[in-house]
């Protein structure tokens, strides 16, 4: 035996605006076509003027007293308010909560990868709820949740704002967290969010990249190409090569 199929019951959308012989009141409050008031005038009236120009009288303002009415086209002012309703939404802006959830015992490993989660979520402009999932007995240490959540939101300082700050629910403990005012308008800066060490840490990295200088008054400067670590290779290099160097400018002395 076949399954009858299942029809949607419910009536069809009707619009609710009043036009042409659909307006029952006496009198209205009339505008022609070209914006202008015309005044109160009975209804028929309104209609045959509307009429003799080939447009529609469509109800405007229906709770006015007497209700205001309007000589146009009214399929091409319906056409125009859903692209106006369709251009609204296009330029709204939605936001996901996504979540992603944490053990109060979690691995290192695990912590780094699930924090590349929330970072990616963050870029891509959604809210995040992160969640801390106690079993157990671990429920009586609430404080390794709470230093979990104070660490990720340390270390995403420079993508995110705590929105709702950590609250212990039963067994779980959430945090929800959204993209930065700097983030939303695209100027975030990713060196700020290496280990939650904004100025210093970005401090650090640009005296790191800069060329080293010569070793002594006398010495070559340092080739393009060592960076980062040949400052420190330097600095403990140095000593030797005054060392190296002292005899020499002493017999020059002498």
């Amino acid at each position: 035996m076949s399954v009858p199929r299942r029809f949607d019951r419910r009536p069809p959308e009707r619009d609710t605006t009043r036009i042409n012989d659909r307006i029952r009141v006496p009198e209205v409050r009339l505008i022609d076509d070209e914006g202008n008031q015309v005044g109160v005038v009975k209804t028929p009236d309104a209609l045959a003027f509307a009429q003799d120009r080939e447009l529609d009288l469509v109800e405007v303002a229906p709770e006015a007293r007497p209700p205001v009415v309007r000589v146009l086209d009214y399929s091409k002012y319906k056409y125009e308010q859903a692209q106006k309703q369709k251009q609204a939404r296009k330029h709204q802006q939605q936001i996901t909560i996504r979540e992603i959830k944490f053990r109060p015992k979690i691995a290192e490993h695990d912590y780094d990868t699930k924090k590349a989660h929330v970072e990616r979520f963050l870029r891509h402009k959604d809210k995040v709820k992160i969640t801390i999932m106690f079993r157990g007995r671990e429920v009586t240490h609430p404080e390794r949740g709470t230093a979990i959540l104070d660490r990720l939101a340390g270390e995403l300082a420079g993508l995110a704002v705590v929105e709702q700050h950590p609250t212990q629910e039963g067994r779980n403990m959430t945090m929800l967290m959204a993209p930065s005012k700097a983030l939303l308008a695209g100027t975030a800066d990713a060196a700020k969010v290496s280990g939650g060490e904004a100025p210093n840490g970005a401090a650090a990295a640009q005296g790191a990249t800069e060329p080293a200088g010569p070793a002594s008054g006398d010495g070559p400067p340092a080739e393009a190409g060592e960076r980062g670590d040949a400052g420190a290779s330097q600095a403990v290099a140095e000593p030797a090569h005054n060392d190296a160097a002292g005899p020499s400018a002493s017999a020059a002395v002498s």
